[in-house]
This record gives C-alpha cells, sequence and structure tokens, in this order.
C-alpha cells in the first residue's frame, strides 16, 4: 500500500481584517493545492498549540500580526521546540519573526536599508528629512506606525521599543517573494499610495542580487520569505522589511501557472523539512 500522506496543521486566521488583502482568500485557495499534497485541517493561532501534536508539521500563514497574540506565540514555539514538532516556517530567521530590531543591525552593518535607529542618542545619525517615521519593533500590518516632525525626534519613548526611519519620497515599492532560498516571484506597487494594488514585476540581475543578499544574511532554515523594498529617488533599492514568520503572498496578483509553481515548490520545501528526520 502507498504510505499515508505528511498531516500538516495550516495555521490561518480567517477572519482577520487585514488592510487591503483578503486572508481567507489567500489560504483557501493555497490550501486547496497543498491538499493534493497532504492530509491538511486549518486552525486558528490560537489553537495551534493544543492541536500541534496530531500532526507531522504546522504550517504557519495568515495568522495575523504577533502583537495581537505574543504569549501565545511564544508558548507555541516553546511546545513545538520541545515535542519537536515540526513548524514552517522554522522559528530561527532573524527578520520580522524575531522583531524589527534587525533594520537597526542592518544599518549599523552599512547594508541598504531605510536607516533605523532605536535610541536617543542616535538620533544625530538620521539623515535630513521633512518627516519621520516611528513604529513598533514588534509591530506588523502598519500597527502602531506614525509620522512625526524633526523637533519631535529627541522626545519620543525610544525605551517603549521603537524604531525610527526618515520618511523618503520613494517611486514604488516592489516585493521579491522566495520559499527557502528559490525565488518565486516579484510584484510592486506603482503608485506609493496604494500599497496593496500589486502588479507583477520582471526583475534586474541588480534586483536579485539585491533581494537574495537578505535572503543569504537571514538564519531561516525552512520557509517562505518575503523581502519588501522601495526604489529611493536616486534609484537605488532600500529594505524596507524582511518577512520571515507570515507574509501575505498576494498569489491573487499572479497568474495561475505561477501559482501553481508556488503550491508545488511550497510542498516540495516543507517534505524536505520533514525528511530531516526521517518522518517522510
Amino acid at each position: 500500500m502507498p504510505s499515508a500522506k505528511p498531516r500538516i496543521l495550516y495555521v490561518t486566521d480567517l477572519a482577520y481584517p487585514a488592510r487591503g488583502r483578503r486572508y481567507c482568500d489567500e489560504d483557501i485557495a493555497l490550501t486547496a493545492r497543498l491538499r493534493e499534497h497532504f492530509d491538511l485541517a486549518l486552525c486558528h493561532p490560537l489553537d495551534a498549540t493544543a492541536l500541534a501534536d496530531g500532526f507531522d508539521a504546522v504550517v504557519v500563514r495568515n495568522s495575523g500580526p504577533v502583537l495581537n497574540h505574543l504569549a501565545e506565540r511564544e508558548a507555541f514555539v516553546h511546545a513545538t521546540l520541545v515535542n519537536g514538532v515540526h513548524v514552517y516556517n522554522t522559528p530561527d530567521g532573524r527578520g520580522d519573526m524575531a522583531g524589527k530590531d534587525y533594520l537597526v543591525d542592518l544599518t549599523a552593518e552599512g547594508l541598504p536599508v531605510i536607516f533605523t535607529v532605536d535610541r536617543a542618542e542616535d538620533v544625530r545619525l538620521l539623515p535630513a528629512a521633512d518627516a519621520y517615521i516611528v513604529k513598533p519593533k514588534l509591530g506588523a500590518d502598519s500597527l502602531g506606525l506614525r509620522t512625526v516632525s524633526p523637533d519631535e525626534l529627541t522626545t519620543l519613548p525610544y525605551e517603549d521599543g521603537i524604531l525610527v526611519q526618515p520618511k523618503i519620497p520613494f517611486r514604488y515599492e516592489v516585493s521579491f517573494y522566495f520559499i527557502d532560498d528559490l525565488f518565486q516571484y516579484a510584484l510592486y506597487a506603482p503608485d506609493p499610495e496604494r500599497r496593496w494594488e500589486l502588479v507583477p514585476y520582471e526583475p534586474t540581475a541588480a534586483d536579485l542580487e539585491f533581494a537574495r543578499s537578505f535572503i543569504a544574511w537571514n538564519t531561516l532554515t525552512s520557509g517562505i520569505q518575503r523581502v519588501d523594498a522601495c526604489r529611493a529617488p536616486d534609484g537605488a533599492l532600500l529594505l524596507v522589511e524582511l518577512e520571515d514568520l507570515n507574509p501575505y503572498l498576494s498569489l491573487d496578483r499572479v497568474d495561475e501557472s505561477t501559482r501553481e509553481r508556488f503550491a508545488t515548490t511550497m510542498a516540495d520545501s516543507v517534505r524536505r523539512l520533514l525528511r530531516k528526520d526521517g518522518t517522510h
């Protein structure tokens, strides 16, 4: 008899009201493809810890901002590590899943990222700008993001865990989507004011070199990553975020063949993770 398919618990908040996106549509469509490869069940992120032991792996997808359930996320990671349950994405990345301190680290390393500081004493290092963006280190989906004037920089509550960046008049934002270290597709928002009105983007060799440099910098063993960048006024790409926890994929913005290829590549990636201990 053929062996049973691996059992996958797919974690998503289908009802999360994401601005400009419908998590439920993306996950319904993607799980329809993944069911060809796995025995699959869906659950809410708050139920994942209790259910995880009954599955070969837990795939965390559109689970919403961790800020909404930080303690539960920490309990989930601890429980799966203790019990040896595979989690996809693996919880070993140093991008957004570890908070946004990496933006400060990348700035200090001189890499192409929007200049970022997190201490009052470093405000003097910020490039001159008409306005600055302030966001929490554990934020996501623009939660807690605000714009301040230069005069406000010295009075901000840095002790609360915030980041400060110059507000850049960028031309557009572009996102590069990877499974493990394999590039899948790119999308961009031609209108800077409409972040999620995305269209396909054909990256240049230099664009892909830029995106791959951050995939190489990251320590993620297995999973989906999205490299978000903006095109600065001088034409250079600057990193905005390295999403390595539960990046929204905008699969409705690519053609059917790209969606099919993505689902197949993702299934192969999950299988590789399971094979690392001989599970399947």
